[in-house]
């Protein structure tokens, strides 16, 4: 990092005056819990001060959300996710609303020669006619998933679930604020669960028939993965979920299944 950067936190007071060039970050929904936060909020408040404020929108594509229209001035998507939506891609996105930014954009892409190579980009072109078919019914299905395991029974072991993060679901924030709106057009499809122990979350993901354990996230197949695998520093009790284009009822039925295994598991056996 230069040394000329300071990074501060996101509630933290933004600097004003002495050349003070302000970028408020905002991921929204959150990378692994999916809940979301006001963007509109942010914005305002970097704005104040002449700064700008790049929304991180991998977690809510369109149709669910539109960040220009809460403030944002960059949107950000990694697009080997949900824009690629099939695992066989990596690639990056930035939009910007003015031909000005745009310019010194590619004018940064050409002479640092990060140009996604062509058979990415009709990947990509292949992706993104099946976005609005593929989005909206991962987005259904998540939702169905993460508000039955929050509510529990039907067959969901007890002593399994203590805790379900889904933006659907979450509480209003200190403003009073619920993303209803800004989530427009249905909920985010990733999500996180905690169970009760860390042995319960290693052993979940390999329980599991239509579940795939790996990490990423966006594609048609669903994946499974602890957070620790990839994320030295979480909590170990943590287990996020990538709901992908399969029959509701039948991930449904996976997950009951894979709790009760773990529930019945001797405790210390792996």
């Amino acid at each position: 990092m230069a040394d000329n950067v300071k990074v501060i936190a996101l509630d933290d007071d933004y600097p004003t005056g002495d050349g003070n060039r302000v970028l408020c970050w905002l991921e929204t929904p959150l990378n692994p819990t999916g809940e979301s936060r006001d963007i509109q909020y942010y914005a305002d408040k970097v704005h104040k001060v002449g700064g700008k404020i790049l929304v991180d929108a991998t977690f809510a594509p369109p149709p669910l959300q539109y960040p220009f229209k809460w403030g944002a001035d960059v949107i950000m998507h990694s697009g080997s996710k949900y824009f690629g939506g099939h695992s066989d891609l990596l690639c990056g996105v930035l939009v910007v609303k003015t031909l000005p930014e745009w310019t010194v954009l590619w004018n940064d892409r050409t002479f640092t020669g990060s140009m996604l190579g062509s058979m990415e980009s009709w990947l990509l072109l292949r992706s993104l006619r099946t976005l609005h078919l593929r989005v909206p019914r991962q987005s259904e299905s998540a939702t169905i998933i993460a508000q039955w395991l929050a509510k529990g029974g039907d067959g969901i072991p007890e002593g399994t679930i203590s805790r379900v993060w889904h933006s659907s679901i979450q509480e209003k924030d200190p403003r009073g604020w619920l993303p209803t709106e800004q989530m427009e057009g249905g909920w985010n499809a990733t999500f996180s669960i905690q169970l009760e122990t860390a042995e319960q979350a290693t052993f979940l993901p390999h329980s599991l028939k239509y579940f795939v354990p790996a990490t990423s996230l966006g594609g048609v197949e669903s994946l499974i993965e602890q957070r620790l695998v990839s994320d030295p520093g979480a909590d170990p009790r943590v287990v996020r979920l990538s709901i992908g284009i399969e029959n509701v009822e039948d991930l449904k039925d996976d997950l009951r299944r894979g709790l009760q295994v773990v529930a019945n598991r001797p405790k210390g056996k792996l």
